[in-house]
C-alpha cells in the first residue's frame, strides 16, 4: 500500500511517524538519496526526487551538487497533526465518540441463555452466587480487552489471524468449532426470541415465531456493514445501544417490583463455601460457561477497526483514495499513531459499558429471583425452562412483572441474534474467504439456526425448545476452551503485535507484557476447568435438578 501524499507531525505523547516516498519516486528506489534536514524544533524529513540516472547525475547527487536546478520538483513534506487536547472534558468527549462497540458486546453476555442460568440459580442459591456473576463478567471483561488489543493493533479479526498465522488443518479444526458454538448461540436467540413472541402473542404459533426472529435480524443487519461510512456504523451502534437500553430499562422495572435485604444482597458478592460443592458448583460452572460466549470474541477483535481507519484517513497516514485501503480488510494496517490513540478509549469504553450493563443485568435477575422465589425449606427446584419462569414471575411477584420478563427476553433475543449473526459473518468470511453479498451469508448463518430450531419447535414443542437451549450451554462451554487459546497466544507474542515505528525505522511490540499474559494465562485455565468440571457434573448427574 502506498504512503500518502502527506504525513501529520507528530502529536504530545506520540511517537512521530516518518513517510514513505510516493509511488512516483518508487520507480527509481535504487537510485533515490534521502537528504536530512536539521531543525532544533518540530524536526520533519524532506524526500528529494530520485536522480535522472547517468554518471553526472550520481555525482551530482553524491556531492549533493545541483539543488537549485532541482527546486521546482515535487517535495514530500508532512503536514502537522493538530495536537489533541489533554484537558478532562476533551478526553470524556473523545470517550463518548468511541462509545458503541461495547454496547454491541455486551449483548452477548445479557442473552436469554443467562435468563435461564441466572434466574435459575438465584431461586436455588438466593444472593450467593453474585459472587459468580460478578467474576465471570471480570474474566470476559479481561479477555475482550485483549480481543481489542488484538484486532487494533494487526487490523485483523480473530478469523483472519487464524487464516493468516495457523497451518490450514488447525484453522479449519477452529473454524469448524467456531461455526458449530455459533450456531448453538444463533439456535439459542432464535428460541429465546420466538418464546418470548409466543408468551407476548400467544395466537402466534412457535414455527411462526422461530421464522419471524430470523427475517427481523435480516432486516436490522441489511443496514450494517463493518467498512462503510462510519455515520453508517455509529446508526448501526445507536439501534443495538437502544435494543440494550430497553433490556436494562425493563429489568429495572421488574427489579424495582421485588423486596430484599440490601445487605444480604452485598454479602452475596463475597465468596462462600456454598459456591464451590456440590450443586454450588455445578450452578457456579453453568454461569462461567453461559457468561463467556464464544461469539463475542470474534465479534470483539473487529469492531475496532472502523474507527482505527477513521483516524487513519483524517490524518492521511493512509490515501482515502486507495480503494485497498479502505476496503481490503486484509491490507489494511493500522499505523501506531492509531493504535496509540484508539486501542485505550476502545477497552475503556468496553470495561465501562460491561460492567454497568452485563455485570447489572445479570446480577438484578439472580437479585429478583432470590427475593421473589428463593424458599430455604422447600426441596423443589424452579425449572429453568422460559415458559416456567414466565409464570413465576407473573404468579409470584405480579402479571406485570411477567410482561417485563417477556420484553426483556424479547429485546435480549433480538439483540443477541444480530451479535451471533454478525460472528458468523466474520468467522465465514476470515476462514473460507467466500465472495458473497454480506445479505446472503447472513441468511446463511441465520438459516442454519433456524432449520433445527423449526424441526425442535414443530416435533416436540416447548418442552424441547427449553432444552435445547440448555445442550447448547454444554456445548458452547466446550468450544470457549480452543477459541479462547489463540487470543492469548497471538498477543503475547512480538511476532504478530509488532508494527512499524513512528520513524520508519524498526518495529515496536505491543505483545502483553509479563503479568498481563501471566494474569491472561491462569484465566484460561480457569475456564478450561469450569467448563470441563460442568460438563463432568452433568455426567456424574450433580445438577441443580437431582444434586
Amino acid at each position: 500500500m502506498a504512503a500518502p501524499a502527506s504525513t501529520p507531525a507528530s502529536a504530545p505523547g506520540v511517537d512521530e511517524v516518518t513517510p514513505h516516498p510516493t509511488r512516483s519516486h518508487e520507480a527509481g528506489a535504487d537510485e533515490k538519496k534521502r537528504e536530512n534536514v536539521t531543525v532544533e524544533t518540530a524536526p520533519s524529513i524532506v524526500y528529494e526526487a530520485p536522480a535522472r540516472g547517468g554518471w553526472l547525475s550520481k555525482f551530482q547527487a553524491g556531492f549533493r551538487i545541483g539543488r537549485a536546478s532541482q527546486a521546482s520538483t515535487p517535495v514530500y513534506q508532512p503536514r502537522p497533526i493538530p495536537s489533541e487536547s489533554s484537558t478532562i472534558g476533551a478526553r470524556l468527549w473523545k470517550f463518548v465518540k468511541f462509545l458503541g462497540p461495547g454496547a454491541v458486546i455486551s449483548v452477548a453476555y445479557v442473552d436469554p441463555d443467562n435468563y435461564q442460568t441466572a434466574i435459575s440459580s438465584g431461586a436455588s442459591f438466593q444472593y450467593k452466587l453474585l459472587f459468580m456473576v460478578l467474576v465471570s463478567n471480570l474474566i470476559a471483561i479481561y479477555i475482550q480487552s485483549l480481543c481489542i488489543k488484538l484486532g487494533t493493533v494487526t487490523g485483523l479479526d480473530l478469523a483472519q489471524m487464524n487464516h493468516k498465522s495457523l497451518p490450514r488443518w488447525l484453522e479449519l479444526i477452529l473454524y469448524v468449532i467456531a461455526e458449530a458454538s455459533i450456531i448453538a448461540t444463533d439456535l439459542g436467540q432464535v428460541i429465546g426470541t420466538a418464546i418470548a413472541l409466543n408468551i407476548l402473542i400467544p395466537k402466534l404459533p412457535l414455527p411462526a415465531a422461530c421464522v419471524l426472529s430470523v427475517f427481523e435480524t435480516l432486516l436490522i443487519l441489511l443496514f450494517y456493514t463493518h467498512t462503510g461510512e462510519m455515520r453508517r456504523i455509529r446508526m448501526f451502534e445507536i439501534f443495538v445501544s437502544l435494543l440494550v437500553i430497553v433490556v436494562f430499562v425493563t429489568i429495572c422495572v421488574a427489579l424495582s417490583m421485588v423486596t430484599g435485604s440490601a445487605r444480604d444482597v452485598f454479602r452475596g458478592f463475597v465468596p462462600s463455601r456454598e459456591i464451590f460443592v456440590d450443586t454450588g458448583l455445578y450452578a457456579s460452572c453453568a454461569i462461567l460457561g453461559g457468561t463467556l460466549m464464544p461469539h463475542a470474541l470474534y465479534v470483539g477483535t473487529a469492531l475496532s477497526r472502523a474507527r482505527l481507519q477513521e483516524y487513519d484517513v483524517k490524518h492521511n497516514l493512509i490515501p482515502e483514495e486507495d480503494p485497498s485501503a479502505s476496503t481490503d480488510t486484509l491490507k489494511y494496517r493500522p499505523s501506531l499513531r492509531a493504535i496509540k490513540s484508539c486501542m485505550g478509549y476502545s477497552i475503556a469504553e468496553l470495561s465501562f459499558t460491561l460492567f454497568t450493563v452485563a455485570i447489572f443485568v445479570n446480577s438484578a435477575l439472580v437479585i429478583i429471583s432470590g427475593s421473589a422465589f428463593y424458599d430455604p425449606d422447600s426441596d423443589d427446584q424452579v425449572s429453568d425452562d422460559l415458559y416456567d419462569l414466565y409464570n413465576l414471575f407473573s404468579d409470584t411477584i405480579a402479571p406485570a412483572a411477567g410482561v417485563m420478563f417477556a420484553l426483556s427476553l424479547l429485546f435480549s433475543g433480538i439483540s443477541a441474534g444480530i451479535v451471533s449473526t454478525m460472528a458468523g459473518q466474520i468467522v465465514m468470511e476470515g476462514a473460507l474467504n467466500i465472495r458473497l453479498s454480506p445479505f446472503l451469508r447472513r441468511l446463511l448463518t441465520r438459516c442454519v439456526a433456524i432449520i433445527p430450531a423449526l424441526i425442535i419447535a414443530v416435533s416436540v414443542g416447548q418442552d424441547g425448545l427449553s432444552k435445547a437451549m440448555v445442550a447448547c450451554n454444554y456445548l458452547l462451554a466446550i468450544a470457549l476452551i480452543p477459541i479462547t487459546f489463540p487470543i492469548i497466544y497471538y498477543t503475547g507474542l512480538s511476532k504478530y503485535m509488532s508494527v512499524p515505528a513512528d520513524d520508519g525505522i524498526g518495529t515496536v511490540s505491543l505483545k502483553n507484557n509479563i503479568p498481563t499474559a501471566t494474569v491472561a494465562w491462569i484465566l484460561w485455565a480457569l475456564v478450561v476447568v469450569m467448563d470441563v468440571a460442568t460438563v463432568v457434573l452433568v455426567g456424574l448427574g450433580i445438577t441443580k435438578d437431582d444434586g
